[in-house]
């Protein structure tokens, strides 16, 4: 196993880097104990979305993890191979992935997952207003049972703070019994649904009390420069998890302003939008622009919230490719239909009486509106059947006055 900081690694674990890399710069990284029996076996590949504060404000960055990150000597065992081992992997300039294991009687699992990365390094992180080397972190949903790899094909997202990693076809066991991956599998659950030879019916998700109709109140988010975010809307979560008796439910939560601290940045590219309330963590909307299209929209959505019921009470869900409530820069998106926006499987938002503008912001004002489709066809419907009306009314005139005609000229003057 290598250091920190670039010392090749072994002979067998290049192998199987070169081999990797022919599906598509993915890598193999092994954890072995002081007698060269391998613990931890882990082949993925990674990539890596960041958000930095620079001179000029706020700035997201992409980047993968290349072919030549290596495992660290730190990375251990655990105690005698049975507790607690942990996946250390070192890339470019100071930057480090560590995953760290735990287990019970019937399953392990990746506990905590954390991310170093150092601001200095400037072709990861150009014109980063500080030098410093920061560490996020978070819980992963990455478990399988005992003596099973855990295998995942689909994209797998894991949220740190403001740091997203996306694993693409992973395979990983931890405790290994025989130095290499199992034959059997533990599969992820966005891998499925999984044929049975007598599939049970699905679980019907458990009904969750009737929730507040939310609220309508206006946001405003200011940097520097002044106001860079008017927001006028009220916000309702919709959130679907299993229970700690593995039913489904469905949450529906409604964002109460009155009990909602409100916050943000602004950015030359970045206009964030964060919510904290009693009941949500952290709520966070992110508005993008397009420079070649003048436009601006809705780009991310960012949630974290305790449920204490759920199997996993914390609950993460985030998605930096969204593209609703678009309008012009300079002009406003408004939709009093509402709007309904799809974030994860588990996680949408509805958003009531929307009406919002980003970054050109004059005078705590809303520009021009450009209205959404739904209540420009509410507009167009009043019209149709005034003019049907209208239209109808007219026949009847004509009709009238023909016979009018008609009758008069049935009884001329001899």
């Amino acid at each position: 196993m290598a250091a920190f900081g670039g010392a090749r690694p072994r002979p067998l674990l290049l192998l199987l880097l070169l081999a990797g890399l022919v599906h598509g710069a993915a890598a193999v990284f092994v954890v072995k104990d002081a007698n060269g029996t391998a613990c931890i076996m882990a082949n993925f590949s990674a990539a890596f979305l960041a958000s930095y504060e620079t001179r000029s404000g706020p700035k997201n960055v992409t980047f993968d993890l290349p072919s030549d990150a290596v495992v660290l000597n730190s990375s251990s065992c655990g105690k005698e191979n049975t507790s607690d081992p942990s996946l250390m992997i070192a890339f470019g300039k100071g930057h480090g992935l560590t995953l760290n294991f735990t287990r019970n009687a019937t399953r392990y699992s990746v506990q905590l997952m954390s991310f170093i990365y150092n601001l200095s390094d400037t072709q990861i992180f150009p014109n980063a207003s500080s030098k410093e080397t920061k560490t996020v972190e978070s819980a992963t949903d990455i478990r399988a049972d005992i003596n099973k790899k855990y295998r995942c094909v689909s994209n797998t997202q894991i949220h740190m703070h403001n740091v997203t990693v996306t694993f693409r076809d992973v395979t990983i066991q931890a405790y290994l019994a025989n130095s290499n991956f199992s034959k059997e599998e533990t599969r992820c659950e966005q891998d499925g649904p999984f044929p049975t030879t007598a599939p049970p019916p699905p679980p019907r998700p458990s009904p969750s009390p009737a929730p507040e109709s939310p609220s309508v109140h206006k946001y405003n988010v200011s940097g520097a420069n002044g106001t860079c975010l008017l927001a006028s809307m009220g916000l309702q979560l919709n959130v679907t998890y299993k229970k700690k008796d593995n039913t489904t439910m469905v949450k529906v939560v409604s964002i109460n302003p009155n009990k909602t601290t409100a916050g943000g940045s602004c950015g030359a590219q970045l206009v964030t939008l964060e919510l904290r309330s009693e009941s949500v963590a952290l709520l966070v909307f992110q508005f993008g622009m397009n420079a070649s299209t003048s436009r601006f929209f809705l780009q991310g959505i960012q949630l974290n919230m305790t449920l204490p019921d759920a199997r996993d009470p914390t609950f993460k869900a985030g998605n930096n490719s969204l593209r609703a409530l678009q309008a012009t820069i300079g002009n406003s998106y408004k939709c009093n239909a509402g709007e309904h926006v799809q974030v994860t499987e588990a996680f949408s938002v509805n958003i009531i009486k929307v009406w919002v503008q980003a970054f050109q912001v004059q005078g705590d004002k809303f520009g021009s509106v450009e209205e959404c489709q739904l209540d420009e066809n509410s507009m167009l419907i009043p019209i149709a059947v005034g003019g049907a009306l209208a239209g109808l009314v007219l026949i009847v005139l004509i009709a009238y006055l023909i016979g009018r005609k008609r009758s008069h000229a049935g009884y001329q003057t001899i």
